[in-house]
């Protein structure tokens, strides 16, 4: 009952789409209908430009932050509380309150990650962080940090196989959703950081 309560609680909690919110605060828009199309960080820069863009960051971070933190003040197991994390991040993608229409879910899962997985989050981190300032291409460097940070726990840690699992779901769900920013990377047009231009 624990488990369900944990995991509903952090499915609604990600659902809050900050990007839009404030978006639709500032500029009276909805961000799913400019720019790239996506209610997240990156989209908001483009369209809010610096301060906007991380307050969503750190804000969708935190999401991700609350829900593990629940979890475990629930006393739920390891696999419980990062399943909890996944959860948060579905609410984020596909959000209750705006049509199931969200995000990708990258900063939310930095948020999960850096709690059930916080050294190989940190190692991932900082070399996504290079690997954006040399390309430009946050994508790139999200997907990275996506998938870094999973495969350093499984073959370094001896996280359980619950975590793990939840862990890959949570990898697995995000390149699904970046599968046009992998095609576009892949033909070489991508949208790097800083132009104001964005494909939907």
């Amino acid at each position: 009952m624990m488990i369900a309560l944990s995991i509903i609680v952090s499915y609604l909690i990600g659902s809050i789409s900050f990007s839009y919110l404030i978006t639709k605060k500032i500029k009276k828009i909805d961000i799913r209908k400019t720019g790239s199309g996506n209610a997240g960080a990156t989209n908001t820069m483009r369209v809010l430009g610096t301060g906007p863009a991380i307050g969503v960051l750190l804000l969708d971070v935190l999401k991700g932050i609350v829900c593990v933190v629940i979890a475990r003040a629930l006393g739920l197991p390891d696999w419980a509380v990062a399943l909890s994390g996944f959860a948060s991040i579905i609410g984020h993608d596909f959000p209750v309150y705006f049509g199931f229409k969200g995000g990708k879910g990258v900063a939310t899962t930095i948020g999960v990650f850096f709690m059930i997985m916080p050294l190989y989050a940190l190692i991932a981190g900082i070399l996504t962080i290079l690997i954006i300032a040399a390309t430009r291409f946050v994508s790139l460097g999200s997907l990275f940090f996506l998938i870094a940070t999973p495969v350093l726990g499984w073959i370094f840690s001896d996280y359980s196989s619950g975590v793990l699992v939840a862990a890959f779901l949570i990898s697995l769900l995000a390149f699904y959703q970046h599968r046009a920013n992998i095609v576009r990377l892949i033909h070489g047009n991508e949208n790097k950081l800083g132009h104001k231009k964005a494909q939907a």
